[in-house]
């Protein structure tokens, strides 16, 4: 008997040693993660801004080759990805990183939290409606004519900004005033009866739902369906077109499509790589919170999820600089401009 006692309490020992050891080491990888946060943010701020701000100047411009209603899509992700760079990371990561405790004393914590959601789910959407826009001008030729307009483009883009702003004002109310310093999904300060609270605990899980499991399911089943599509048409031309096999001259109806799916993909790809695991960490946090989870993921995950998820936002840019080639042209001229005035005064 006292050799079993004294072998639970050997392993019950060496448990709590395992234990000590994992969030030891779970400590020291925060405290890097934390260290990198804060050179990361501010570059990450210091290039989101113009590198958005460029997007929407050469888009608008028109000289890119993309038709008015794909130009309106994309200026109006580019707009929301400023908002977002704004609102998360210039007025909650890099305060929280570099614990600028002034911002403790504004109130406005959950005013924030909804022009901040709103935002983010604005660049979350876009990017669904964008990619069933593109589902829906290659393989709905019928609906094509009426659905990809500019102006159909500019009523969506309102209808989806709306609907988005109405759906975060719930926010206002699960959050107070005060912020709380800390990188959790709650950085606003949030009563004990919220936190267990049934209502608010459906309510939050359809916005992890809602942002961004469906849209990432949406997007996912349009490019397979668009796919498809491109597969079935391609044979189809090659065989229309009596090139069965061996070299084939281009094809500018296949060129232009293989144009747009790349850039379609490529988007598509980017936001769902980038938004994964802060959509996992989000919703496993709040389910160990109710106690429907035994384990609650480390925190160093969470905040490498959140350190992805603000990438996203300063991507696109670099997208089109590689898929598009008149995009990469203005572009190069948008950097020459200030080079050249410097030079032209120093000479």
């Amino acid at each position: 008997m006292a050799s079993v006692r004294a072998s639970s309490s050997a392993k019950a020992g060496s448990s709590g040693f395992k234990e000590r050891g994992r969030m030891f080491l779970e400590f020291q990888i925060l405290a890097a993660v934390h260290a990198v946060q804060k050179i990361y943010y501010p570059i990450l701020a210091a290039v989101g801004i113009p590198v958005n701000l460029v997007t929407i100047k050469i888009l608008c411009q028109g000289t890119c080759g993309l038709n008015k209603c794909v130009t309106r899509y994309l200026v109006a992700m580019a707009a929301a990805d400023l908002l977002v760079v704004i609102t998360d990371l210039i007025l909650r990561q890099i305060p929280i990183a570099h614990q600028i405790r002034v911002v403790r004393s504004i109130p406005v914590c959950n005013v924030h939290a909804v022009l901040l959601y709103a935002a983010t789910d604005c660049s979350v959407w876009f990017t669904v409606i964008f990619t069933f826009d593109r589902f829906v001008a290659i393989c709905c030729q019928k609906l094509k004519t009426k659905y990809c307009t500019e102006k159909t483009a500019a009523v969506i883009l309102g209808t989806v900004t709306v609907l988005n702003c109405l759906n975060n004002i719930f926010w206002y109310f699960m959050y107070q005033p005060w912020y709380t310093m800390y990188n959790n999904p709650w950085f606003c300060y949030v009563s004990v009866l919220v936190q267990i609270s049934g209502l608010w605990t459906a309510i939050e899980l359809l916005h992890y739902i809602l942002k961004p499991c469906v849209p990432c399911v949406l997007i996912l089943l349009l490019n397979a369906f668009t796919v498809r599509h491109i597969l079935v048409a391609s044979r189809a031309r090659r065989r229309l077109r009596g090139h069965d096999s061996g070299e084939s001259p281009k094809d500018p109806e296949m060129v232009s499509r293989r144009k747009s799916i790349i850039l379609l993909f490529v988007i598509s790809g980017n936001f769902i790589l980038l938004w994964t695991l802060f959509m996992m960490c989000s919703m496993a946090q709040r389910m160990w919170y109710l106690g429907y989870m035994s384990f609650k993921p480390a925190l160093f995950v969470l905040e490498i999820g959140f350190m992805l998820q603000l990438l996203s936002c300063c991507t696109n840019t670099c997208i089109y600089a590689v898929t598009q080639t008149k995009f990469r042209e203005q572009l190069k001229n948008v950097v020459k401009y200030p080079i050249t005035i410097i030079v032209k005064f120093i000479k």
